[in-house]
């Protein structure tokens, strides 16, 4: 049978998108389900910075400037690892405008430990999405107990400054540290 007349099941898609080998129309996005303006919930979770585990609550980071928070699929994914060094490298910039970094995934603590010295490069935290964050934050792969890409900005009010999601990782960090650099331009006191 030609491969265009089979199908492809959502899981067999996403796993095709998570190995790099799904072609991604530049500029195509999903819509993330939590947008502008919504509030954002609040979590606690484990998480770890330069392999060093500690519990993060978001409540907590927002008290500190805003926070970007950003979904990934699985660890050590090619697209994963890309957004890791991306956000690795803009790390300095989101610190310079007062904001925290935080990537969360499904992977289990010890897995993410791992990444964050070597794809995070001991730059920023990275914690275990569990099924009920990933869930509150409308970012779950159909079938898959994984989260899509998807990136938000959350003011220190608790509201989502930006949203973007797309399979992609490029342009997560550029749209992040825009929206970090508009809301510090707009409270230069905070």
């Amino acid at each position: 049978m030609p491969f265009h007349t089979k199908r492809l099941t959502i899981g067999a898609l996403a796993a095709l998108a998570l190995a790099g080998l799904l072609p991604i129309v530049p500029g195509a996005t999903a819509l993330a389900a939590l947008p502008q303006g919504a509030a954002a919930p609040d979590f606690t979770t484990q998480a770890v910075l330069a392999g060093k585990p500690f519990s993060f609550h978001l409540g907590d980071a927002l008290k500190k400037g805003p926070v970007v928070l950003y979904f990934f699929p699985a660890a050590f994914t090619s697209g994963c690892t890309i957004e890791a060094h991306e956000f690795s490298d803009a790390t300095d910039a989101f610190h310079a405008a007062g904001a925290t970094v935080i990537g969360l995934s499904h992977d289990p603590l010890g897995k993410l430990s791992r990444f964050s010295v070597t794809e995070c490069r001991n730059k920023f935290a990275v914690g275990v999405g569990g099924s009920d964050v990933i869930k509150a934050y409308k970012v779950k792969l159909p079938v898959l107990s994984m989260s899509d890409r998807t990136s938000y900005v959350i003011a220190p009010d608790g509201t989502i400054l930006m949203s973007y999601s797309a399979f992609s990782p490029q342009g997560h960090v550029a749209r992040s540290l825009a929206a970090v650099k508009a809301w510090r331009a707009a409270h230069p006191a905070s």
